[in-house]
């Protein structure tokens, strides 16, 4: 028992020492990583301090990730993560390790990836614990990174050894939450940055999630796509400086939005913005949003012009677009001003209309062949017309605004359409009546005017 006791000692001020960088330096000369490393699948009870102890140790000291290196350290670890005996916090810790070890270059990050891939990274991403699986997401991103780390991504996208891993991890965040960005970070590198999206997108739709909100004949989404569409949304609207969007991802982005268009419930108004809980409502959302986002992202070291984002014009993004907002209904303060409407599709969710003009709006600013096609397509009232309140549409009238400033900027023969619009009729909304008003056109002016009723 004393020497149990003078043993855990040892080790509580290796690790107080260890987190001071002075006295980690001095501990790189003593051959601590290997006695530590030997200690390892003897000492059970001592595992997580001497993990955290490692950890530490080899946080940006490159000495010391060597040592790891060389005293076989990645197949010890490997051992030591398989162990039945393995609690969740030794897993954390274990992989925050490994994620030290492999930032020290590509050596480090072959031996981590070749002891781990895929068996033990499979079974890690299995365990359903969010702490386990953000230190996971951050061993996958560091390896799949800098000189080699194309090769490791292609084998994680890999269908039959990497994918699977990828979709216990995604499962994991959607049902039990994730704590850090490392999986962020991931699915943009894997869906955003490189060609790898539709597989993960795919992958994601075999997990069945006892949903199924379309006819049989029909694709039928999972709430696990749609968890990763609304992931994918959150890092390129949050970080966009940081990202590069690919021309791949976007056609692929497009496609899922046409696709899950044709599957959705038009008929019945959504009451709730997203997520609405519905998978094919929300896939249909978050890849509209998704465009919104891309149509606004630049690089710096592109010209507008070779965006990736240009391709969406010849793909027939515009003409889907404004497909939808001339079969939508009328904007809710035109609505309560007609007597009688035909019937026409309805907002699937809270913000669907707003959502189109946001794509619109943003794919117009800078790019006049876009809004020459709005010209052409004879689509400008129709987009003067999203300039108002709806109730369905929280911020549809900034929106509406914002996008007619894109469509008429540095663009005279726009400007002359608009100069030469006459007013053709005039709308009475409940509002007006009430005050005893109504709108008429001026026949003199041609401009509307407010008269009483009487």
């Amino acid at each position: 028992m004393e020497a149990k006791a003078e043993s855990e000692e040892t080790l509580e001020k290796l690790l107080e020492a260890s987190k001071k960088p002075e006295d980690c330096a001095r501990l790189t000369t003593t051959g601590t990583i290997g006695a530590l490393l030997l200690r390892l699948p003897t000492t059970l009870p001592d595992v997580l301090l001497i993990l955290r102890i490692l950890r530490n140790l080899c946080a940006g000291q490159a000495a010391n990730q060597n040592a790891f290196l060389n005293n076989g350290g990645s197949a010890v670890m490997e051992a030591v993560l398989g162990s039945p005996l393995a609690t969740v916090e030794i897993r954390r810790v274990g992989l925050q390790l490994l994620g030290n070890v492999a930032l020290a270059g590509e050596e480090h990050r072959a031996a981590v990836w070749a002891a781990n891939f895929p068996s033990r990274f499979l079974e890690l991403a299995e365990f359903r614990e969010p702490v386990v699986c953000d230190a996971l997401c951050m061993v996958l991103d560091t390896c799949c990174s800098s000189g080699g780390g194309r090769r490791r991504l292609e084998e994680l996208c890999d269908d039959e050894k990497g994918m699977p891993i990828m979709l216990e991890i995604i499962l994991t965040a959607l049902t039990d939450g994730y704590q850090e960005e490392w999986l962020e970070w991931l699915v943009t590198k894997i869906c955003i940055e490189e060609p790898y999206f539709f597989q993960l997108f795919e992958k994601t739709g075999l997990a069945r999630d006892g949903y199924s909100y379309a006819d049989e004949k029909y694709t039928v989404y999972t709430n696990t796509q749609a968890f990763l569409l609304g992931l994918l949304s959150k890092c390129l609207s949050e970080r966009p400086g940081d990202i590069s969007v690919t021309n791949n991802f976007v056609l692929g982005i497009l496609k899922v939005f046409n696709e899950a268009s044709n599957v959705t419930d038009f008929i019945s108004r959504g009451t709730s913005a997203l997520p609405t809980g519905f998978p094919t409502t929300d896939v249909l959302g978050y890849s509209l949003m998704i465009l919104r986002d891309a149509c606004a992202w630049e690089d710096p070291s592109l010209a507008i012009l070779e965006a990736p984002v240009n391709s969406l014009l010849s793909a027939g993004l515009v003409e889907l677009v404004l497909g939808f907002l001339q079969e939508l209904e009328p904007p809710s303060i035109v609505r309560r001003s007609m007597a009688n409407t035909e019937a026409k599709k309805v907002c699937p969710y809270r913000g669907f209309r707003r959502d189109l003009v946001s794509v619109i709006g943003n794919y117009l600013h800078g790019r006049k062949e876009v809004q020459d096609e709005i010209r052409k397509r004879n689509a400008i009232p129709l987009l003067l017309q999203q300039c108002v309140v709806d109730d369905d549409n929280p911020f549809l009238r900034e929106w509406g605004l914002l996008t007619v400033r894109n469509l008429l900027e540095g663009n005279l023969e726009n400007q002359q359409y608009i100069v030469e619009l006459q007013l053709q009729d005039t709308v009475n909304t409940p509002e007006i009546s009430g005050l005893g008003l109504k709108v008429e056109v001026d026949k003199n002016t041609g401009r509307a005017k407010l008269v009483n009723v009487s």
